[in-house]
C-alpha cells in the first residue's frame, strides 16, 4: 500500500524511545522528514543514530518539555526552519501515572494533565498555521485503553487519556473543513521500558517471549504487542491511505479492551 508520505514533514513528541521512535523510523522509511522531540538529549542522540542507520535519513532532534508552551512553539519553529513546514503531528509524549484516587495530590493532577493533555493542545495549536498553509494535515494523539475503560487505581493517567479522546473528537469536527484530520490510538500492553521493568520485577526467571505470552495478561491475541505494531497503525492514520478517516480512536491492545 502506498502511504503517500514522501516529502511530508512530521513532528513526533516522545520520539526518542518506544512507540515514538518506532513511528519515526517508519515515517522516515516512507520518505517523510522527521523531527523527534523529547527531554533527554542523550536519548535523542541515540534515537537519531538509530533512525539514520535504519532509513538513511537525518532526523531533526529537539530537546523540549512538551508541557511548556514556549518549548512547543520553539520545537515547531525549528522544524519549519529545517524542513519548510509541518504536515504530520504525533502527540506521543507521556508516562504512566497510576495510583488510587486518594493518593493523587493536586501537583500530580496538574503535572499529568500538563504533559498528556495540554502538551497535545499546545503542539496542535503550534502546527495548525503550517497545516493550513499546506492545505491539509494529520494529527494522531497517542492515548491508552484506560481512557475508554478506566480501572481502579488508574489515576490520574486514565482521566488525562479520556480527556485526550474528547480533545481528538472535538478537534476533528473543528478542523475537518480544512482537511486536517485528527485521530487517536489507544494503547494496551506494548513492549516498552516500563513493561520490561514489570517483567524484571514480576518474572525475571522467564524469557521475554515467555513473559509476553503469559496468559495471566489476559490478552486475547496471546501476547504483549510490539512498538512496531503500534507504529504501523499510526503510520496508516497519518497517511493518504486514511484520507477519509478522522475523529476515531483505534485500540492497539491485542483485543483486551471491553469496548470498541
Amino acid at each position: 500500500m502506498e502511504l503517500g508520505l514522501n516529502g511530508k514533514v512530521a513532528i513526533i513528541t516522545g520520539g526518542s524511545k518506544g512507540i515514538g521512535l518506532a513511528t519515526a523510523v517508519l515515517l522516515a522509511a516512507e520518505g517523510a522528514e522527521v523531527a523527534i522531540v523529547a527531554r533527554e538529549q542523550e536519548s535523542l542522540n541515540r534515537a537519531a543514530e538509530h533512525i539514520k542507520e535504519q532509513t538513511g535519513k537525518e532526523p531533526l532532534v529537539i530537546s523540549a518539555d512538551v508541557s511548556i508552551p514556549e518549548d512547543a512553539q520553539r520545537a515547531v519553529a525549528e522544524t519549519v526552519e529545517r524542513f519548510g513546514g509541518v504536515n504530520i503531528l504525533v502527540n506521543n509524549a507521556g508516562t504512566s501515572a497510576a495510583r488510587p484516587f486518594e493518593e493523587v495530590d493536586a501537583d500530580a493532577w496538574t503535572a499529568d494533565l500538563d504533559l498528556k493533555l495540554l502538551g497535545a493542545v499546545q503542539f496542535s495549536r503550534a502546527v495548525l498555521p503550517y497545516m493550513r498553509r499546506a492545505g491539509s494535515g494529520a494529527i494522531v494523539n497517542v492515548t491508552a485503553i484506560g481512557g475508554k475503560t478506566p480501572s481502579a487505581s488508574s489515576l490520574p493517567t486514565s482521566v488525562s487519556r479520556a480527556a485526550g479522546l474528547a480533545l481528538t473528537k472535538a478537534m476533528s469536527k473543528d478542523l475537518a473543513p480544512e482537511r486536517i484530520r485528527v485521530n487517536a490510538v489507544c494503547i494496551g500492553l506494548i513492549r516498552s521500558a516500563q513493561i520490561e521493568r514489570m517483567w524484571q520485577a514480576k518474572a525475571p526467571e522467564l524469557s521475554w517471549d515467555d513473559f509476553a505470552a503469559d496468559p495471566r495478561h489476559g490478552i486475547p491475541l496471546g501476547r504483549i504487542g510490539r512498538a512496531q505494531e503500534a507504529a504501523n497503525v499510526i503510520g496508516f492514520l497519518v497517511s493518504e491511505a486514511a484520507s477519509f478517516v478522522t475523529g476515531t480512536a483505534v485500540n492497539i491492545d491485542g483485543g483486551i479492551s471491553a469496548v470498541l
